[in-house]
């Protein structure tokens, strides 16, 4: 257990606990910068990408306030991981709807309007059209990258014991 590991343990665990924050909160300011400044607006599946990183930044912000050395802070932090790893997950099945690789569950939201005259001033969003890429990576698939790869370090630095 983390509470008789040494310091090496603990900053690793530490390092951990801030990338549980600074990941999700990149990358949920980067969906909301994009949408609010920049005028992309999110289909479903952006939405759906955004809750677990919202999660995530929660559980980060409890473990920041956890002791490092209570059992619980490791276990919180595992925990925010997943949920960026969900996320990921999710911006992958985006990408595959986008790129045409699979169909997708829903094609088009209408960025909770409610009434007809609502739906009729805001934006069709299609889920499987691209609104912008880099490189031929789509927003998506930029999430599923980072978000992957992100949780993926975030685990390991959480989860790996001393030499």
């Amino acid at each position: 257990m983390l509470a008789t590991a040494g310091p090496e343990s603990a900053a690793r665990l530490k390092q951990a606990r801030l990338l549980a924050l600074l990941i999700p909160a990149g990358l949920l300011g980067g969906a909301l910068l994009s949408q609010y400044v920049g005028g992309l607006y999110p289909c479903e599946m952006c939405i759906w990408q955004r809750w677990p990183h919202g999660l995530a930044i929660l559980l980060a912000l409890i473990a920041m306030m956890s002791p490092i050395r209570a059992g619980r802070t490791r276990a919180i932090v595992v925990l925010a991981a997943f949920l960026v790893a969900v996320s990921g997950a999710i911006g992958a099945f985006h990408a595959g709807v986008e790129y045409g690789w699979w169909e997708g569950i829903t094609r088009c939201t209408t960025n909770g309007a409610a009434s007809l005259e609502d739906i009729l001033k805001v934006p069709l969003v299609r889920c499987d059209q691209v609104q912008w890429s880099l490189l031929g990576i789509s927003l998506a698939g930029f999430n599923a990258i980072i978000s992957l790869a992100g949780a993926a370090a975030i685990a390991v630095l959480a989860l790996k014991r001393p030499s």
